[in-house]
């Protein structure tokens, strides 16, 4: 049923998030520093700094949002996708590869509608330390430069906003459309990603099925889950660090600001070369390998039809 749909998708976004979001912290970090103005050479080094500046709490800046917000995220994309393999199926038959894949499409495009602002305000706040860090760093030197003696000064206190700071602000300057920008690559990167994404999981999860009636052992769903999700996150990785890149409204010190996705994909391609688009890779599929395989395993074993059987039997 839809509602046993959505709740599966929510708990399985809300278990997954928990675990993997000190990862997509630092791989926001690194997709958006610069060349010149790196801060964190690896996942792990920009980790350690965190901690040691932020504290350990400092890992999870934007968690609230996601935690906020992945539930209906989580549940549209697994809701549309499985409404779209129903509607795209021909009499019970097996799909083939291109339907499955608009099936992806389908279920990419319809996440959109929570995915575009949930990232730009957890962008803003996951990048706000690095930024701080960057310019925290920058006033050492110069007073290093200028005068040994002032370098003793106390460091400028960072002013940390919150995601309700930062919706207002937007909201009041540009409308419901400040929330949606970077709309055209979260589009760009969320439609191809499901379109691998959903036939590839679908597929390598069947191996695992003994009959074709019986559902595949936990086990099968989850790795199914972490290699079609890893897959999918590499596949993707330009589209992501472009989008990342478009919707982070404050920048470093001497850091690129870009007007669309075509200026994004030619300064970064000029500047810092083609490596640059797969900043974070790694991290990514760190990310989504076990956020997906998570999902998956909720998702089969099918958590809310349990609870909402339940239900009847509580009140009788």
């Amino acid at each position: 049923s839809l509602p046993a749909k959505l709740i599966n998708g929510g708990i399985a976004g809300l278990i997954g998030v928990t675990c993997v979001f000190p990862i997509d912290l630092a791989k926001t970090r690194l997709q958006n520093q610069q060349n010149g103005q790196r801060m964190y050479t690896s996942l792990s080094d920009c980790l350690i700094k965190t901690i040691r500046s932020e504290g350990y709490f400092g890992m999870y800046r934007g968690a609230a949002v996601n935690l906020t917000l992945v539930t209906p995220e989580k549940a549209i994309k697994l809701a549309a996708n499985d409404f779209f393999r129903h509607h795209l199926s021909k009499d019970g038959k097996k799909l083939t590869l291109l339907r499955e894949m608009l099936a992806g499409c389908g279920a990419g495009t319809c996440q959109v509608i929570v995915t575009t602002p949930m990232e730009m305000l957890k962008i803003q706040l996951q990048d706000a330390g690095r930024i701080a860090a960057q310019k925290k760093l920058m006033a050492a030197q110069a007073q290093l430069s200028s005068s040994p003696t002032a370098a003793a000064a106390e460091p400028a206190v960072e002013t940390r906003t919150t995601a309700t700071q930062i919706t207002r602000e937007l909201l009041r300057s540009k409308g419901i459309a400040g929330l949606y920008k970077g709309l055209g690559a979260t589009l760009l990167r969320d439609v191809p990603f499901s379109i691998v994404y959903f036939p590839l999981f679908a597929n390598l999860n069947k191996l695992g099925q003994k009959d074709p009636n019986v559902k595949a052992p936990f086990y099968v769903s989850f790795l199914s889950g972490c290699v079609a999700g890893s897959t999918a996150a590499v596949a993707v990785n330009p589209c992501d660090v472009i989008k990342t890149r478009l919707q982070s409204l404050q920048r470093g010190v001497n850091e690129d600001t870009y007007s669309g996705i075509l200026d994004c994909t030619k300064k970064i391609w000029q500047r810092e070369g083609p490596t640059a688009f797969f900043k974070g890779a790694y991290c990514r599929a760190l990310v989504i390998a076990p956020l997906f395989g998570i999902a998956q395993v909720v998702y089969f074993i099918g958590i809310a039809e349990f609870l909402l059987d339940m239900l009847p039997k509580h009140r009788a």
